[in-house]
């Protein structure tokens, strides 16, 4: 509308919501890449991140010391996860919506955070997920 002159380009900039701004700040992942959909889940966080998937606070740490990055990947989340969830780049959580534990955490660390992946399993005693009948 500034370009066409119906508005000023001081109105224009005034119209553009903040929450729109706050998600241009976040990582993203490149439009053009392929993608393998394993899940779905609630964008409970802004942005994108890429690591190993760990699923414990305590393997994120030690990882995190390693200097390799992780994926924090819980059924959900709780207070005591709170230092794997800093050490970690991002969360997956399989229950919880978008005022869940690791939602608000997250969004308040400023990590990405898929919550609600209610079709992947999580296998703590093999230490595997399970995504559409692949591990």
């Amino acid at each position: 509308m500034a370009n066409e002159g119906l508005i000023s380009r001081e109105e224009a900039v005034s119209r553009i919501d903040a929450a729109s701004l706050d998600q241009l700040l976040h990582p993203t992942i490149d439009p053009s890449a392929p993608r393998d959909i394993i899940g779905m889940g609630l964008p409970a966080s802004p942005g994108a991140a890429t690591g190993e998937i760990v699923f414990s606070s305590e393997a994120a740490e030690e990882a995190k010391a390693e200097g390799r990055r992780v994926i924090l990947v819980r059924v959900e989340t709780s207070p005591e996860d709170i230092h794997g969830m800093h050490a970690a780049e991002g969360i997956l959580t399989t229950r919880g919506g978008m005022t869940s534990h690791a939602a608000v955490v997250a969004r308040g660390m400023g990590k990405p955070c898929v919550s609600g992946a209610g079709s992947l399993r999580v296998d703590h005693r093999k230490g595997v997920l399970l995504a559409m009948g692949r591990c």
